[in-house]
């Protein structure tokens, strides 16, 4: 029997593999490293010697022989996966970033041992040689990449501990890899090379061995980082991206004709241009890397704790309320000091609800159709004011509140959504320990806020319904009244029929039955309110100035008297005279009532093209700004005790707003208070 080089190499890499498979079961290693080297040395030793027997002249079948082959190359990658801290064969406690890296090369493998074993079995040819050449260089070209980003990633003192590994994979794959290549380019594989492969794979067990050895002083292992997958996944995918645009080059060349040639230039050109795009575009690239950290890496945070301690901290636990609770728990997750959030009112605006170390600074309303609300409530992103300084673009060149951005150290916006609807929106001040955010930051931030949407929106809900249960009662209320009202009617009616028989004094008769007949013109319209209460009567024009003078008439006993400052010409509006004479004279009497005796009340208007103006201003005690947003247009809660009933400034304000109008608080405490009231006119004010 002739002994051919092939024997010889064959021989030699199966006993060499064998005694590293003994010498590594005789050791005391435990770490997933060695028993992957084990597994790997012993698949190799068996099938070189698979080869030494089809090299002797044994007839192994290619059935026997190619899905062996393709074992023992999982094995190798099983080697990298150690070392890399990913498991090769997926379980139920896999992660995703295990669980991708493992399916990808277990489905491309199991792809190609299915084909080959069912080719053979059934004589039918599903994938042509040519293709299984291309899956080998494709399988060789991912072992050298990963190997590739191993080295580049590890650690300088920990590259002493995989070298002669790495050199010794790297081998295996690059053989191959020529093997194949070479192969695939001359359409039949190379003798030389084929014979040449066992005595290749043999050089490669000392390099174990010694690797081995060395991994009892050092472990064998590294640390990934995102960048080493990020680079890793470019490459790959750009590899495989070449394969494609070359097989359709090559199909391109073959059916098209006369112009076969032209359009496979053109086709390379233009999949190098789409490639160069992808590559370059900083937002592909960054999608990429949220992709990849996203699926491949575990989370810095604990999703749990997490969680749970932002429902601590939203909890009525404190004692403080729950907007001041909101701006904490999302302060807390950026290590931010102060901040303030805005809720919506009942305009469908947004206003102040609570700030938090932010001494003396006032913020302006914003309007449900400003750019930022519009922004918020269609990306649901966060905003980083210190990327918007810098580049506006990025947010569409949105414009921002001037308020927000004069604060100090400005730095998030965070939506409150709920639903897919903006409820309101957290501003957040820079820390003084600066701070790196990533998408898992903007996440858990998102998270957080959209949970303090629902607790916000929860106790919004229970204060309208009890609104609504206290007019329930007020309702009820009524019904009682409109009883002992009809009586009145009736009395006063029978009084003002019987008066004409007692004219001993006929002027002052006169005078009682005037009086008497506008108390029941009164009380009727009183009783029609109360048994429609959302009835809007809007028939009539009424003189605004007109009717400011009587409010002001009928107060010139008072102390401080009402003074007026209008135009002479008339001021037309269309409204209800007794409701809006009941809304500007409670507000009138609100004002004397706030000032000493020596005060001053001044009523005063001013009109623009389409809308008349009233100013109510005082110089009295004034209000606080957090009376004003919290308690002085919520119904049922007075300042007057028992006497009064607390719904007149509400009342004021939900008539005004069934006519288009609006009201507006403007005060300072110890110096006074102006209501400004807005009603559309009647007609446009023509010009004198």
């Amino acid at each position: 029997m002739e002994l051919s080089f092939a024997v010889i190499g064959n021989s030699i890499g199966a006993i060499t593999f064998l005694l590293l498979a003994i010498y590594i079961v005789r050791g005391t290693y435990r770490r997933a490293t060695d028993r992957a080297i084990l597994l790997a040395s012993a698949l190799s030793s068996a099938w070189l010697a698979v080869l030494c027997a089809q090299a002797l002249g044994i007839n192994i079948p290619f059935i026997v022989r190619y899905p062996m082959e393709l074992i023992r190359t999982a094995a190798w990658f099983g080697v990298l996966y150690a070392i890399l801290g990913i498991r090769f064969i997926p379980n139920a406690s896999l992660g995703k970033h295990n669980l991708y890296a493992s399916i990808g090369i277990i489905a491309l493998l199991s792809i190609m041992i299915s084909v080959t074993l069912y080719q053979q079995l059934t004589s039918t040819q599903i994938i042509s040689g040519r293709d299984m050449l291309i899956m080998q260089v494709v399988v060789s070209l991912i072992g050298l990449l990963l190997l590739e980003q191993i080295w580049r990633n590890a650690a300088i003192f920990s590259r002493s501990g995989i070298k002669y590994l790495t050199i010794a994979v790297a081998t295996v794959f690059i053989f191959d890899f020529v093997m194949y290549s070479d192969a695939l380019l001359f359409k039949h594989l190379s003798g030389a090379l084929w014979d040449a492969r066992g005595a290749i794979n043999a050089l490669v067990t000392p390099l174990l061995g010694v690797t081995m050895i060395n991994s009892r002083r050092q472990p064998i292992g590294i640390h990934v980082s995102r960048q080493m997958v990020f680079h890793t996944s470019t490459l790959i995918i750009a590899g495989v991206y070449l394969i494609f645009v070359s097989a359709g080059g090559y199909y391109i060349n073959l059916f098209g004709g006369t112009w076969g040639e032209a359009l496979r230039v053109l086709f390379l050109f233009f999949s190098a241009i789409l490639l160069l795009i992808f590559m370059s575009s900083p937002a592909m690239r960054a999608r990429f890397m949220v992709f990849i950290s996203k699926n491949f890496f575990t989370y810095k945070y604990d999703y749990r704790e997490e969680w749970i301690k932002s429902t601590d901290a939203l909890q009525h636990l404190s004692g403080e309320s729950l907007t001041i609770r909101t701006v904490k728990a999302l302060a807390s997750l950026v290590n931010a000091e102060a901040g303030a959030v805005w809720g919506k009112n009942d305009d469908g605006h947004y206003v102040l609800r609570d700030q938090i170390n932010l001494p003396g600074h006032s913020f302006e309303l914003i309007h449900s159709d400003s750019d930022m609300a519009k922004y918020l409530t269609s990306k649901n992103w966060v905003i980083n004011l210190k990327e918007y300084l810098v580049d506006p673009v990025k947010y569409d060149l949105m414009e921002l509140p001037r308020s927000i951005l004069d604060v100090k150290n400005p730095w998030l916006i965070v939506p409150l959504r709920l639903d897919n609807e903006l409820c309101g929106f957290v501003l957040l001040c820079e820390p003084f320990a600066s701070l790196d955010l990533n998408w898992e930051n903007y996440d858990l931030l998102k998270i957080v806020a959209q949970q303090a949407s629902s607790y916000i929106e929860q106790k919004d809900s229970q204060e309208k319904l009890g609104h609504a249960r206290q007019f329930e009662a007020v309702t009820q209320t009524s019904a009682f009244l409109v009883h002992d009202i009809k009586t009145i009617i009736a009395q006063l009616s029978l009084l003002v029929k019987n008066a004409e028989k007692h004219k001993e004094n006929p002027a002052f008769v006169d005078d009682m039955i005037r009086t008497t007949a506008h108390s029941v013109e009164k009380m009727e319209h009183l009783l029609a309110q109360i048994r429609n209460p959302d009835q809007n009567a809007l028939s009539q024009i009424v003189d605004l100035r007109q009717l400011l003078e009587n409010i002001c008439q009928e107060r010139r006993n008072s102390s401080p008297a009402p003074t007026l400052k209008s135009p002479a010409e008339e001021l037309p509006i269309q409204a209800d005279p007794s409701q809006l004479h009941a809304v500007i004279a409670h507000i009138t009497q609100n004002a004397i009532e706030a000032c000493s005796k020596s005060g001053e009340v001044e009523l005063s208007t001013k009109q623009s093209a389409n809308m008349v103006y009233i100013f109510i201003q005082d110089n009295g005690g004034g209000m606080s700004e957090k009376f004003i947003q919290e308690e002085l247009f919520k119904p049922f809660s007075s300042t007057k005790g028992l006497t009064g009933m607390g719904i007149g400034a509400y009342q004021s304000r939900e008539y005004l707003r069934k006519i288009s109008g609006t009201i507006s608080v403007r005060s300072e405490e110890g110096v006074g208070t102006c209501f400004t009231l807005s009603i559309p006119l009647a007609s446009p004010i023509s010009e004198p």
